[in-house]
């Protein structure tokens, strides 16, 4: 938990967007956390929050089982916001009344404001109407006492609600969406102008106190820290270098299947530009010989995060062991590993960095990152100057390629997918489209097609492209390309990567939590 003074809860339902809500609130400058609905509420009064904002979820209030907030959180005189479930829970445990309806509400709606309040200062205005997102089937009909209306909508008569003397405020839509084109700016009302909280949390402040934290955890022990080439293990471990230098050391297991280049970058960045200890051990062999013959996604995972404990081991073994191991763990990853249910994971969540933490190694986890989600990352990455190369980069998974090559893997396809994936991405930076592009990829589909090249007929692979833009990372929608650019990309794919014949470009779009992370 940071020392950060300002602190928010959210308090979840199971709503498949509550990241989204600290997301935004984090962008005000005010930190926060995420704790399960039925969190014990000692771990409530340990946090002292300031405000606290409950959020929506899939169940419903009038289901007797449903579930409800901690009594607590209503007795502990800081600000309230319920968002869609938590405004439903919220009216009817303080004495209001939640029915199922037939007149449900899903998508875009349309919110009348009936009534000024502070929740909504400078962002709307009485009898004014503007667009909202809406996910719900249940509605409030009729209202605690101390709550007023405050705004309406089609289908719900108390879309929007009220308790100016107790600051409690419900909303049956969800202002931390995008689609709610003001929502951001609601949350900043309610966390700056109700809450009155500072906005005083900074990147520049958490890497600080980050800092002061690994130097006390550690002492003088000595810290090992696998690197992958992605942002987040890099970011990891440039921050504990900065704290404990040369008690760090890294170790670079190279597994073949990265993009073009991306090994020597690693290298280079590490060695040469920060100075940091680093063990680069060579295993493209090791571990394409294991994946031979091997077609099902999840065994390649698997086998591959076998094979990265089992050679992080040998060479952690090599330079003398070490007392802590570090990790890229993101505050994602330790939302995940608790399901809203509150019951604690058994387990550690693996993680693409080292694959998780074998009993066996016997060393405590330094994971400096746990707090932070992979956009704020991002920022802690520059403060900490990394080159932008690299911390601007495309999320790319652990795996690698492997998952992004269907079927059997070999040498030959490894570096054919290579060179499209270099050729894709060089012309997206060509195009100055790489950085409004979320995600962008290739895909080595396991079909060979007939064509005719020149006077010869061909029969060569296929593969398909994709790009995605987010900015969340829980949504993504399809970049729309050019087809000018499109044509362009093809054109050198095909005439320059000898063994494909034909390229595909994906139009489609990704549902919540399909989004490929690092």
């Amino acid at each position: 938990m940071t020392d950060a003074a300002d602190r928010v809860l959210i308090l979840d339902f199971g709503s498949q967007v509550t990241q989204l809500i600290a997301r935004r609130v984090r962008e005000t400058g005010v930190y926060c956390e995420i704790f399960p609905y039925n969190v014990p509420p000692e771990r409530i009064a340990a946090f002292a929050p300031k405000a606290i904002i409950l959020s929506g979820g899939p169940a419903s209030v009038p289901d007797g089982n449903s579930p409800r907030a901690p009594q607590m959180v209503f007795e502990a005189g800081v600000p309230v916001l319920g968002i869609c479930y938590g405004q439903m829970t919220m009216c009817e445990q303080l004495g209001g009344q939640v029915a199922s309806s037939d007149h449900r509400e899903f998508g875009r709606a349309f919110v009348d404001v009936g009534d000024d309040c502070d929740l909504f200062k400078g962002v709307w205005e009485k009898g004014s109407r503007h667009e909202v997102w809406m996910s719900h089937g249940d509605r409030v009909i009729a209202l605690p006492p101390g709550f007023r209306a405050v705004g309406t909508s089609q289908g719900a008569p108390f879309a929007a609600f009220a308790d100016d003397v107790r600051y409690f405020y419900g909303l049956m839509f969800h202002p931390e969406v995008v689609h709610t084109p003001d929502g951001a700016k609601l949350l900043r009302n309610f966390v700056h102008g109700i809450a009155g909280l500072g906005g005083d949390w900074t990147m520049a402040g958490f890497k600080d106190a980050k800092i002061a934290a690994i130097r006390k955890q550690v002492g003088s022990g000595r810290v090992i820290c696998g690197l992958s080439g992605g942002v987040d293990s890099a970011v990891a471990a440039v921050l504990i270098h900065e704290a404990i230098g040369a008690q760090l050391t890294c170790i670079f297991v190279d597994h073949g299947m990265l993009r073009m280049g991306e090994a020597e970058d690693v290298v280079r960045t590490f060695r040469d530009r920060f100075n940091i200890t680093l063990v680069h051990r060579d295993a493209a062999d090791l571990f394409l010989d294991a994946l031979d013959g091997v077609t099902d996604p999840e065994t390649k995972r698997k086998t591959i995060g076998r094979l990265f404990i089992e050679v992080f081991e040998e060479e952690a073994k090599k330079i003398g062991g070490a007392d802590f191991l570090a990790q890229g763990t993101l505050y994602p990853d330790v939302i995940e590993s608790v399901s809203f249910t509150g019951g604690p994971s058994v387990t550690i969540k693996s993680h693409h960095n080292v694959g998780g933490l074998p009993d066996r190694m016997r060393m405590q986890l330094v994971e400096p990152l746990r707090e932070l989600f992979k956009d704020e990352v991002r920022v802690l990455g520059r403060e900490l100057k990394i080159p932008e190369i690299l911390v601007g980069r495309h999320p790319f998974p652990g795996p690698g390629l492997a998952i992004r090559m269907p079927g059997t893997i070999t040498r030959e396809k490894v570096a054919i997918l290579q060179k499209i994936d270099a050729i894709y991405l060089e012309e997206i930076r060509n195009a100055g489209l790489y950085d409004a592009i979320w995600q962008a990829f290739a895909v080595l589909l396991p079909v060979r097609t007939v064509g005719v090249m020149g006077d010869g007929r061909t029969y060569d692979m296929a593969c398909a492209l994709r790009a995605v833009t987010s900015t969340d990372g829980m949504t993504a929608d399809v970049y729309p390309f050019e087809m000018a650019f499109l044509t362009r990309v093809a054109g050198r794919i095909v005439n320059e990567v000898r063994g494909v014949n034909r390229v595909t470009y994906d139009i489609t779009s990704k549902p919540p939590g399909t989004i490929e992370w690092e």
